[in-house]
């Protein structure tokens, strides 16, 4: 049985031209213009229908073809393929197709283009985010969908002071509580249950209540926003990634210890300035925990300075209640500057300056850091970071297992991953 079918145009007949498609091979044949394409491997409809059931799945798939997107791709112009992708994919997930398999998602673009007075955190978007997620990975229609947002949306809008003041456990476990409640929110918009639709632009809804008025044109809107994803190259809150790489940049060049330093000045955008550097969300030099610790500039540079590196050892309760760090953490300055928060997001700026108890001074200005949309972190850095987070957890031969999955994760089974996820902790590490 081969592993598919694929129907073709020839551009330069108009005929039509059915291939069969073996194993991994390419359905889309050079020269050829793709209309319809079936895949009847078992992987296709083994979670649906049982193995012998081929017959039933391929009955279902003729059921729920678009013909009238077959019948346009036969008559378009080769140029008006990518631009009738998106739309086809718009009416699809609005079909209640009978095969229910996870697609692709693109989460909500209203959780990147709120005004930046909202005072709704993470968790916050993530009510939107994962409810839209498991919506379409239950193969909802647009209407459940909307019910899913619109209960989810106005049960789970968490308080920002999660990350102000002295930071909890919750930090940490705040967006998963809400992960969990939004899919189960879905659950209950695909047995009927409805929701508020208004909860953006509704009376005390979204906009009212938390973000202030915003307005989305969905004609210009691409949800490109995935394609602006960023790593982090430390393990510390993101708005500090540049300043760490900075002064870990100055400490090798200049051959300097913490013990040479007499005061690090850091000037950075109001963002990074409120959040970590003890600005709108409270002192960050009272510090005991490691959730303070990985919200608090003064720390998170001071232990960079003094140690080389900023990694889980480095939030250690040891380490955190050391002496050198805690004396060097009161000698960090953080100032926040318009320049630098005018250049943010397009950019994360900082600029350092490090005097030294002899009296020179070494400065530094960054205006992104490796991991950043305009400086990618390449796949053996990520390698790098992945073994080093994940020894202590996992052994040689799972990590590569795992790292071999991640890489062609869009063809890889979820239960795939999951058992390899399950192992973690059991294998034994190295």
């Amino acid at each position: 049985m081969s592993a598919g079918q694929s129907s073709t145009k020839i551009p330069e007949t108009g005929r039509l031209s059915n291939h069969r498609i073996t194993l991994h091979e390419h359905c889309h044949p050079a020269g050829f213009r793709p209309l319809l394409a079936m895949d009847v491997w078992v992987h296709a409809f083994m979670v649906d229908y049982r193995p012998t059931e081929r017959g039933k799945y391929i009955d279902a798939f003729f059921a729920n073809v678009d013909w009238q997107e077959v019948e346009r791709r036969f008559g378009c112009r080769q140029e008006d393929d990518v631009r009738a992708a998106s739309s086809a994919v718009s009416r699809a997930s609005e079909r209640e197709a009978a095969p229910r398999r996870a697609r692709t998602f693109h989460p909500p673009v209203v959780a990147c283009r709120t005004p930046r007075r909202c005072a709704a955190t993470a968790s916050t978007q993530g009510a939107y985010a994962v409810a839209a997620g498991v919506a379409r990975a239950l193969g909802l229609s647009a209407r459940e969908t909307a019910h899913a947002l619109a209960i989810s949306g106005t049960a789970f809008n968490a308080l920002r002071v999660t990350r102000t003041g002295r930071l909890s456990h919750w930090k940490g476990l705040a967006y998963p509580s809400v992960a969990s409640s939004a899919t189960n929110a879905t659950f209950l918009a695909m047995r009927g249950i409805t929701g508020p639709l208004e909860v953006f632009e509704g009376n005390k809804g979204f906009m009212d209540a938390i973000s202030g008025h915003f307005e989305i044109d969905w004609e210009k809107e691409d949800l490109d926003r995935v394609r602006r994803t960023i790593l982090k190259k430390y393990n510390a809150e993101i708005h500090s990634q540049s300043a760490l790489e900075g002064i870990l940049e100055l400490r090798a060049a200049a051959g300097i210890a913490g013990r040479d330093v007499e005061r690090i000045e850091l000037e950075t955008f109001d963002v990074a300035y409120h959040i970590i550097g003890g600005g709108e969300e409270g002192d960050k030099r009272a510090v005991s925990t490691k959730e303070e610790a990985d919200h608090s500039l003064p720390y998170m540079v001071a232990v960079a300075m003094l140690d080389g590196e900023v990694t889980p050892a480095q939030y250690r309760p040891e380490r955190i209640a050391a002496s050198d760090v805690q004396s060097l953490l009161r000698r960090v300055v953080v100032r926040a500057a318009d320049d630098l928060s005018r250049r943010f997001p397009a950019e994360m700026p900082c600029r350092l300056r490090v005097i030294l108890r002899d009296g020179r001074q070494l400065e530094t200005a960054k205006r992104d850091y490796e991991g950043f949309v305009t400086r990618p972190m390449s796949w053996e850095r990520v390698t790098e970071k992945f073994t080093l987070l994940a020894a202590p957890h996992a052994g040689g031969a799972l990590r590569r297992d795992l790292l071999e999955t991640v890489a062609d994760l869009d063809e890889v089974r979820i239960r795939d991953l999951g058992g390899l996820l399950a192992r973690i902790g059991k294998d034994g590490a190295s």
